[in-house]
C-alpha cells in the first residue's frame, strides 16, 4: 500500500486481489460496507442521500456515523462527505465543514487498484484539525486492510 499525505488530504492506494465488480459491491452496498468498516448502516447509498449508522468498533459504540453521498459512478468512483473524527458527544459538528472521501477503482488484470482520498482537512477548525487528520490517517490504513481481507474472503 502506498500512502501520500499533505496537510489537507490523506491518500491511500491498495492493490486488491479481487475483481473490480467485487470491490465495487464491497464499497457501495451499505451492508457490505458496514461489515468491513464496522458500522451498522441504515439504508442504501444513493447520490444526494444521507445515511447513518451506529459504529461497531470497540470503544466507539456510542457514536453514530453520518455520510452524505456525493457521487456514484458505477465501478469507478464512490464519494461521500462526513465529519472526520467526530467523537466528542458534547460537540455539535454539524456546523463544521465536512471532508470528502473518494474511492476510485481501476481494474488491473484480475486485481483492482483502489485509491482512497480524504480531502478538506484544512477547512476543519484548527483546534481539532491535527488530531482529526492523525486519527483518520491511521484509520484509513486499518480500513484498507479490513477491505482487503473482506474482498479476498468473499471472492
Amino acid at each position: 500500500m502506498n500512502t501520500v499525505t499533505v496537510t489537507d488530504r490523506i491518500e491511500k492506494t491498495v492493490h486488491l486481489h479481487a475483481p473490480r465488480s467485487r470491490v465495487w459491491r464491497a464499497i457501495t452496498d451499505a451492508r457490505q460496507f458496514g461489515s468491513w468498516f464496522r458500522v451498522n448502516l441504515e439504508g442504501d447509498f444513493k447520490a444526494g442521500a444521507t445515511i447513518r449508522g451506529r459504529i461497531l468498533e470497540p470503544g466507539y459504540e456510542h457514536l453514530t456515523m453520518e455520510m452524505l453521498v456525493e457521487r456514484i459512478e458505477p465501478e469507478h468512483l464512490f464519494a461521500y462527505r462526513w465529519h472526520p473524527y467526530d467523537v466528542d458527544l458534547k460537540v455539535d459538528y454539524s456546523q463544521e465543514p465536512m471532508t470528502l472521501v473518494e474511492f476510485t477503482l481501476q481494474a488491473q488484470g484480475d486485481e483492482t487498484v483502489l485509491t482512497i482520498v480524504e480531502s478538506g482537512f484544512d477547512r476543519i477548525p484548527l483546534a481539532r484539525r491535527a488530531e482529526a487528520f492523525r486519527m483518520n490517517e491511521g484509520g484509513w490504513t486499518e480500513q484498507a486492510r479490513r477491505l482487503e481481507r473482506y474482498v479476498s474472503q468473499q471472492s
